[in-house]
């Protein structure tokens, strides 16, 4: 059995390349989001814990779009006896998405709770008469 020593140089240089590969498997400058009908409205939810939504997320309507934008600043710390270690962590995300007939784009509300930006669109009256309830039939 061979002994190998431990040597740090290797284990940063691995560090390196797992957090390359994060970013580029992550895409971290878009936001994932979750659209869904409920109770009269459209809704878009999308996760963005650690960020102060008064200064650092943005959500916007035009040009039939919605727009929302989020800046992340983090930074991190570890203090040994004979080490040091700093991290900081930035970056912008950004999502553009088509706004779907129907909804009152003039009536858009966006709240954060618990790491969750929820942006809200009621439907227009007439918009919820034209949706029906297909039934799916099968041989």
């Amino acid at each position: 059995m061979a002994i190998s020593s431990w040597e740090p140089i290797e284990m940063e240089s691995m560090n390196r390349f797992r957090r390359l590969l994060d970013m580029t498997l992550k895409s971290e400058d878009w936001i994932r989001v979750e659209e869904f009908a409920e109770d009269g409205n459209m809704k878009i939810r999308t996760e963005m814990p650690g960020i102060d939504p008064e200064k650092d997320v943005s959500v916007s309507v035009g040009g039939g779009m919605l727009h929302i934008s989020a800046r992340r600043e983090q930074h991190h710390e570890e203090e040994g006896d004979r080490s040091f270690r700093s991290e900081f962590r930035y970056g912008e995300f950004t999502r553009d998405l088509r706004i779907p007939k129907g909804v009152d784009a003039s009536s858009v509300s966006a709240r954060y709770d618990n790491g969750i930006l929820e942006v809200q669109f009621p439907w227009r009256a007439e918009a919820q008469a034209e949706i029906a309830h297909v039934e799916v039939q099968h041989s």
